[in-house]
């Protein structure tokens, strides 16, 4: 079974839900806005990604980037934690393991 992290109301999760569904695929959808990650979520996907999960193209990242920037690397994730639309989606993971952080139509699922 696949989770799926993400924003409801992001285009480019519904791009991958939609995917998804067309390929029959059972998966669980975790709305970050319902369901907040938690600071082992934040960890888990900077250990995957090599960096923090920041999405630097979204429009909360440039409203908040200079109050985040200055701050160490363990405020950075808990500061993800509560500003969770400052962080890249979606995220497909299975059994906790990330497979993809953000969309493109050659997931191999």
């Amino acid at each position: 079974m696949y989770t799926i992290y993400g924003i409801k109301n992001c285009s480019t999760v519904k791009k991958a839900l939609d995917f998804l569904n067309k390929q029959n695929t059972d998966f669980d959808f975790v709305d970050f806005k319902k369901t907040p990650p938690s600071l082992a979520d934040i960890k888990r996907w900077t250990d995957f990604l090599g960096e923090l999960p920041v999405n630097k193209h979204g429009l909360t990242y440039r409203k908040l980037r200079e109050e985040f920037e200055p701050l160490s690397t363990q405020e950075k994730m808990e500061f993800l934690v509560k500003n969770n639309s400052m962080i890249k989606r979606p995220i497909l993971e299975k059994k906790a393991k990330v497979l993809y952080f953000g969309f493109k139509n050659d997931w191999s699922i």
